[in-house]
């Protein structure tokens, strides 16, 4: 390989040949700072030249997934856009209240209360709550005056008392 680099570049044999003897001039001390340094700047050049840019692309790269999990998660839970309104519903607040509870399959208890109803809930999802509660709000003149909610054992499973008046 050598007589190869001899003939086809001549220019890097000499930078090699002036190179080696000028390491072989070199005392066996100095040898090993230099190489001391040069294993040192290999490594700052690695981690600031390979690592940290992979670290910073990761780091951004996790930052816009979150962000992207987030706006997908807001738009699944603002449901589906839909240019029909529902249904206004009017009557009683206790019948109001139990015929929206009952497409989300929220059971409860009712009681009137002074301009409105009080609905006990003893378990539901959090979700059903949460939609069920959007629904008669949406759909009707009851509005919430007091929410309670309280964590059961089961994951996702609240129990509520709620006051809605007009």
């Amino acid at each position: 390989m050598s007589d190869f680099l001899r003939t086809q570049l001549p220019t890097l044999d000499a930078g090699l040949s002036r190179t080696g003897n000028w390491w072989q001039a070199r005392s066996p001390r100095e040898r090993t700072m230099l190489a001391g340094v040069g294993i040192f700047l290999a490594a700052i050049l690695l981690v600031y030249g390979v690592v940290k840019p992979i670290q910073g692309a990761r780091a951004a790269a996790l930052a816009d997934i979150r962000t992207y999990e987030t706006l997908n998660a807001r738009i699944r839970a603002a449901g589906t856009l839909s240019a029909v309104k529902p249904p206004h519903r009017s009557g009683p607040p206790e019948v109001i209240v139990t015929e929206s509870a009952g497409t989300f399959g929220v059971v409860l208890t009712t009681a009137l209360v002074a301009g409105g109803v009080r609905a006990s809930v003893a378990d539901a999802s959090y979700d059903s709550l949460v939609h069920w509660l959007a629904d008669v709000t949406t759909t009707s003149d009851l509005r919430i005056r007091r929410v309670t909610l309280q964590r059961l054992g089961a994951p996702g499973h609240v129990s509520a008392t709620v006051e809605l008046a007009q």
